[in-house]
């Protein structure tokens, strides 16, 4: 009978299924590989004895993208940004691919910040601005770019990443007109100042110093260089050390300024022929030019390189044919969007809008993804841009 009513018990159990097995996945999601149970949690005991200087150098090693975010974990980690040991950390690393900041047609007052070793958008709130101010990324230099608002009165530098900004005191030549603008560090990096010039078409200019946080102008234009300047203004300047160069036309050609003499220079360069939305960039000391070449119904991207010894431009690539296809018969007008080292063009017509890049070093074109706002789904128009190296110690 005791056998009988435990065999009844038995029956009478609900029925259990076997236990699914899970996927090796969901099994080891949150898990270190090699690690046990016991092991997940960090202990605080060990960690918190962690060397302030390796635990500097780690955080200075990585990716910028995820500066974003660390800053924002608690207040020693955003307090980093004003540490010198932390920028001396930063000064060592290797300078990175160049991130491209730009504003988008539809939204001038916001800027969109490309990371190229991402392929990623970061859409950073800029809250320096006055309210309804347009204001255009104009030059950079040492992780700061220079802004100079829509109306050629202001200027305005600031880190994107870290929200550092000043606005510079105002000019003493007044002059409304369009200028040129470049921009270079007095030393390796922000913590010895920078410079910044602006030069008009009539030989008008001026030099801010941040380390004098003023204006000053310190000579007159040569005679030798012919007046007007005929400046290209769809070209930014490129910086080779301490000196700027400047696209011009009429004669065709390059003047350039040096910020520590004082000096400037004229070089005499013909054009290739059927050359178009032309501009300069700059790769590890040499001068490139980068545009369209169009002739008929063909048109291309075309890379050259400036000739030290001759002053000619030698062609050095294009773009692969099978991308040029695309713009057979169509009106594309050509945009650089950042000139150092790595160029972003933008290339549009009225049936086409592409952004693409060019590494001047490993010649490698890319097609980069389009620029949308979060929770947007419309691809932006991109307006204009500078190319700026990513530095989260620059201080304006």
């Amino acid at each position: 009978m005791a056998a009988g009513k435990s065999g009844n018990s038995k029956m009478l159990e609900p029925f259990k299924p076997p236990p699914s097995k899970k996927p090796r996945r969901e099994r080891n999601r949150g898990k270190l590989p090699g690690s046990t149970p016991t092991s997940e949690v960090m202990e605080q005991e060990i960690w918190k004895e962690f060397p302030e200087d390796l635990f500097e150098a780690v955080i200075a090693r990585l990716p910028i993208a995820t500066f974003f975010r660390f800053r924002s974990v608690c207040r020693k980690w955003n307090s980093l940004l004003d540490s010198q040991s932390f920028s001396e950390h930063c000064s060592q690393v290797p300078q990175a691919n160049p991130w491209f900041y730009t504003i988008t047609h539809e939204n001038m007052n916001v800027g969109a910040m490309y990371d190229p070793s991402l392929r990623k958008w970061h859409h950073p709130t800029i809250s320096f601005l006055p309210a309804k101010m347009i204001a255009l990324p104009v030059a950079s230099a040492g992780g700061l770019v220079c802004f100079l608002d829509i109306g050629h009165r202001n200027f305005y530098v600031c880190n994107p990443l870290t929200q550092s900004f000043k606005e510079l005191p105002a000019r003493s030549v007044k002059v409304w007109s369009r200028v040129a603008v470049g921009m270079a560090l007095n030393g390796n990096s922000t913590s010895g100042g920078y410079k910044i010039l602006w030069v008009g078409c009539d030989g008008e200019y001026e030099v801010y110093d941040s380390v004098k946080n003023s204006w000053s102008r310190p000579g007159s234009m040569p005679s030798n260089i012919k007046l007007p300047l005929s400046l290209n203004f769809r070209s930014q300047a490129v910086s080779v050390g301490s000196t700027l160069y400047f696209m011009r036309s009429d004669p065709e050609g390059i003047v350039s300024y040096n910020m520590v003499t004082g000096v400037w220079k004229q070089y005499i360069i013909p054009a290739p022929v059927h050359l178009n939305d032309h501009t300069l960039a700059e790769c590890e000391g040499r001068i490139m030019l980068v545009g369209l070449l169009t002739k008929n119904a063909a048109t291309c991207v075309c890379i050259w390189e400036l000739q030290k010894m001759t002053l000619l431009w030698k062609e050095v690539d294009r773009m692969p044919n099978i991308w040029c296809l695309d713009f057979y018969g169509k009106h594309v007008r050509m945009t650089c969007l950042g000139n150092k080292g790595l160029l972003m063009l933008s290339l549009r017509s009225r049936q086409m809008n592409r952004l693409v890049s060019y590494n001047v070093m490993s010649r490698e074109w890319l097609k980069v993804p389009g620029c949308v706002v979060p929770r947007g789904k419309k691809r932006q128009w991109i307006a204009c841009g500078t190319a700026f190296h990513p530095c989260l110690t620059a201080t304006a």
